[in-house]
């Protein structure tokens, strides 16, 4: 049946000259290595605490990902069935398991993590939100790199990481004396997730002699996302212990150092990632490349706000 769905989405490609494809690649390409910067914007500019949050979710929720791709080891459903040629350049981005969607998880923690926030006082944001987590899922199906349960799961989860993190939230803002042992706790998580996926077993299929799926390739994404996850709760444990900074305002000077603060995100990604790979390999390079960022965010970058922003250097109240 999964099968037979993407064939037909397939063959509908086919029926209209791929006119759709060039934007579902996009929008594809735009979720896992540009839409972080929503989260971003709304932490340095706008609120501080929904910035944490949507951020917040979408480590959780691309960790837990990994975990159970690395753990279920889905494969892609051009190995399971060769009729099944992916879209475009879109198998370039398709890199680990199959199952669940981590495209899809990513979008619905973040634009669902913005619904969530701001949805009830602008129902129109709701409505963009959920268009998008939507057209993102179907992108995944239509380009032939996800099954629809990947998908269909991804969202779910996305989904409950999102109910589960605003429940965590809330609890500790009328705890807030928790939340270093949240703090820890996430280390720790992300701690044994590295172990667990470096040390279980991975299926080993050869096709004519050659190994079908490496599994060493498919940890990337893995060390990534508990890279992400670690260093957001050390950051976030620095922050709000010698930093306390608040959002800048939506104000001109608050948006240019928005924009300008993109510039070493981008640099951190393309120019410093390949030489942490090159130094100290895929999974170390990519660990250390998405946690580096997770810092910046979190912590290096608010730090820099707040000696230039006057409104960003009030303490948390």
């Amino acid at each position: 049946m999964d099968i037979s769905y993407l064939l037909m989405l397939q063959d509908f490609r086919a029926t209209i000259n791929d006119a759709l494809t060039p934007f579902l690649e996009w929008i594809s390409h735009f979720t896992v290595n540009n839409f972080i910067l929503l989260p971003v914007f709304i932490y340095w500019v706008l609120d501080k605490k929904k910035g944490l949050y949507i951020f917040a979710s979408a480590a959780a929720g691309l960790a837990v990902n990994s975990l159970i791709k690395l753990t279920v080891c889905a494969y892609r459903p051009w190995i399971r069935d060769s009729a099944i040629i992916p879209a475009g350049d879109a198998i370039t981005e398709a890199t680990g398991y199959s199952f669940p969607s981590g495209h899809t998880v990513c979008a619905t923690t973040i634009a669902g993590g913005t619904g969530v926030s701001y949805g009830r006082e602008k129902k129109w944001i709701g409505a963009i939100c959920i268009a998008f987590i939507l057209i993102v899922g179907f992108s995944r199906n239509y380009l032939g790199v996800h099954t629809p349960q990947d998908v269909v799961v991804g969202l779910i989860l996305g989904t409950a990481v999102l109910f589960g993190m605003q429940k965590l939230f809330k609890y500790l803002e009328e705890h807030p004396e928790k939340e270093d042992l949240c703090l820890i706790i996430g280390v720790a998580v992300a701690v044994l997730a590295l172990i667990y996926i470096s040390f279980k077993p991975y299926p080993m299929d050869y096709v004519d002699g050659k190994l079908l799926v490496d599994p060493k390739r498919m940890m990337k994404d893995g060390y990534s996302d508990m890279g992400l996850l670690l260093f957001l709760c050390v950051g976030r444990f620095l922050e709000k212990r010698f930093v306390k900074f608040k959002s800048t305002g939506l104000k001109a000077k608050g948006i240019g150092l928005f924009a300008l603060g993109a510039v070493p995100m981008y640099i951190i990604n393309k120019v410093l990632g390949p030489i942490l790979v090159d130094v100290l390999g895929s999974h170390f390079g990519s660990f250390f490349t998405r946690g580096l960022l997770a810092i910046f965010v979190v912590l290096l970058w608010p730090m820099l706000l707040k000696l230039l922003v006057p409104e960003a250097r009030e303490n948390e109240t």
